[in-house]
């Protein structure tokens, strides 16, 4: 069903959109450091909230561009316009119930989730707390579309979009922090300014029948809760997968904390560089569950197989090569974030350790489940994570890092432990061909 040339087209622009998210990020993150230690660290707390609630975004547009994918495949495209709508509507409702909750619950939702903590960061916290909470249905409405134009095989217009909405947050930063003094206010005002900017766009360019997927209307709109709740039959089990990931992380984050600050650092500046060594793995998942989800829908499951293990391969070559110029790197990447000697060497010795297991183990980890969860096999990949992510990245933890004095490389091997025993798991039910009884549609 694909050429050479039709995965080459659809998987360059999402890599480039995973840069380009990972590279302005920390762009972003160095402009708010300019308002000072307060606003840096309250803008940290309320983004672990928001990468939470992203999560659940993006589940629901998984769970929506699976099933568009699939009737793609059989080119029923009414259908697909049909679930389109349905997946707009549904996490706008959604993602617009969230903003009311977080906005009369700003500062009580705050001082249970982060207690104890020094006022200025509060009010930081409390401020870009509103000013995100405005932004959420924006970035679900983004979300939904660009999964949309995903599941097409479309990913050269959510790069183009991506880039102009980031440029535009840095440019509102610019212009906010250093030209109006509005400090972390100025950087949540942007960010939402890009997320409406990016709504807007990426509605506007799904009215456009040349794409494949139309809505026919913005103005007349009527739940089909049947089709709805065929699309959260698939974004709830992501959703809960994604969410216990991140709550498991922030256990970690803790334990981690318990070490002290060389340990914190070391830990937070390997997780930034590390990030740049998962980014061809994370594009080429998502370029699986369009590719994948056509070929289910088209009945072609052998087809389909073939495509999981034919892209994992695809995400080890690419992720082995980054890997190789971060080695080369390595140190001067190190040296941008002005390390202590003690601290520098940690990081140095996590990023070796994450670049030789990540090189072999990442994308039979997290590459290869998107193509059960394109077959809609998606509470087994929930069960696993979950499962793993508790016993593995979490148990373990505790035992390598403070019962053997492992310190912060013990939670390295836990979390690549967790990796082995999801590739066990995972592996397995791609071979037994068990996901193939789990069509959607």
């Amino acid at each position: 069903m694909f050429t050479r040339k039709d995965i080459v087209r659809l998987m360059v622009p999402l890599v480039i959109e995973q840069v380009l998210a990972v590279a302005i990020g920390m762009a972003d993150t160095m402009m708010v450091s300019s308002c000072g230690e307060a606003a840096v660290s309250g803008v940290s707390l309320v983004d672990s909230i928001n990468v939470l609630l992203i999560n659940i975004f993006s589940a629901l547009a998984t769970g929506g561009s699976i099933i568009c994918a699939q009737y793609i495949g059989r080119d029923d495209h009414a259908n697909a316009n049909a679930s389109a709508k349905q997946l707009i509507v549904a996490t706008f409702l959604i993602s617009a119930a969230i903003m009311i909750i977080c906005l009369f619950g700003n500062a009580p939702i705050l001082s249970v989730v982060f207690p104890n903590t020094e006022k200025s960061v509060m009010n930081n916290c409390i401020t870009y707390f509103f000013w995100s909470a405005i932004s959420y249905p924006f970035l679900g409405v983004y979300n939904a579309g660009a999964a949309l134009f995903r599941s097409m095989g479309n990913s050269r217009i959510t790069m183009i979009i991506s880039l102009a909405m980031n440029l535009l947050n840095i440019c509102g930063n610019a212009i906010l922090i250093f030209g109006c003094g509005m400090g972390v206010a100025g950087a949540a005002i942007a960010t939402l300014a890009s997320r409406i900017f990016g709504a807007v766009i990426i509605l506007y360019l799904l009215r456009w029948r040349s794409h494949g997927i139309t809505l026919d209307s913005l103005l007349h709109w009527r739940l089909d809760f049947k089709m709805i709740r065929t699309i959260l039959k698939i974004g709830i089990p992501n959703g809960l997968e994604n969410g216990m990931f991140q709550i498991g992380k922030i256990l970690v984050q803790g334990l981690v904390a318990s070490f002290g600050t060389v340990a914190i650092a070391a830990n937070a500046v390997g997780n930034s560089i590390a990030s740049m060594a998962t980014i061809p793995g994370a594009a080429v998942g998502l370029g699986m569950i369009t590719i994948v989800g056509q070929c289910i829908g088209a009945k072609r499951y052998d087809e389909a197989k073939r495509y999981m293990f034919r892209l994992t391969g695809l995400a080890y070559v690419l992720m082995i090569f980054v890997n190789i110029i971060l080695f080369l790197l390595l140190n001067p990447l190190i040296g941008l974030f002005n390390l202590s000697a003690e601290t520098a060497s940690i990081t140095s010795v996590l990023l070796i350790y994450h670049g030789i297991m990540s090189s072999i183990l990442w994308p039979m980890a997290f590459t290869l489940p998107n193509g059960l969860r394109a077959a809609n096999d998606v509470k087994y990949t929930m069960l696993v994570s979950v499962i793993s992510m508790w016993a593995c990245r979490i148990g373990l933890s505790y035992i390598l890092a403070s019962f053997l004095n492992l310190g912060v490389l013990g939670v390295w091997i836990a979390m690549t432990i967790d990796w082995a025993v999801r590739i066990i798991f995972f592996l397995g039910r791609v071979i037994s061909g068990k996901w193939k009884k789990k069509e959607v549609i």
